[in-house]
């Protein structure tokens, strides 16, 4: 991913108001992200824990979906989850159910699309081996990293298509 400003990020985003674009805590260490190793810029918002957001490339241009984590699916438990985006199996809460709202008017009437992905939205880093789960036990795959790369792509494609396209 290029590195993008604060200002990309607020400009980017489709299915919320510019207003609450406008008021959404942006990470402030934009300098200092690994661009070269991101699929897509994610955080949570630590002034509102249930609200994340993931911001991608496509079409030569940025897309900014705002996100926001069903209550108690982040709780820690013994139960192996895996995130829908970079299949990273976690157990302790390191998968949340985040949801979407749908953009247009799909999006006006409520209609909203669901995924597992990481709690902390740092897929791109476990996709490469940059970052690991907090429990060790991790699905031995035989892909390259590049083809663990082509699959996060594809499956964060599928899910802005769904978010845009309804």
């Amino acid at each position: 991913m290029r590195p993008i400003t604060e200002s990309d990020v607020r400009s980017s985003f489709v299915n919320c108001s510019k207003g609450e674009a406008k008021r959404l805590g942006v990470p402030h260490d934009l300098d200092e992200q690994p661009w070269d190793d991101l699929d897509f810029l994610g955080w949570r918002d630590p002034g509102a824990p249930g609200r994340g957001y993931l911001v991608t490339e496509r079409d030569g241009g940025l897309v900014g979906i705002a996100l926001r984590a069903a209550p108690g699916t982040s709780r820690a438990f013994t139960a192996r989850s895996m995130c829908s985006l970079c299949l990273t199996t976690h157990t302790s809460g390191g998968v949340a159910l985040m949801s979407a709202r749908r953009t247009g008017e799909a999006g006006r009437q409520g209609n909203t699309v669901g995924a597992y992905m990481c709690t902390d939205l740092a897929c791109s880093l476990y996709t490469r081996g940059k970052k690991q789960p907090a429990v060790a036990g991790d699905l031995d795959e035989t892909l390259s990293v590049e083809e663990k790369i082509a699959r996060t792509q594809v499956n964060l494609a599928a899910f802005v298509d769904k978010v845009i396209k309804g």
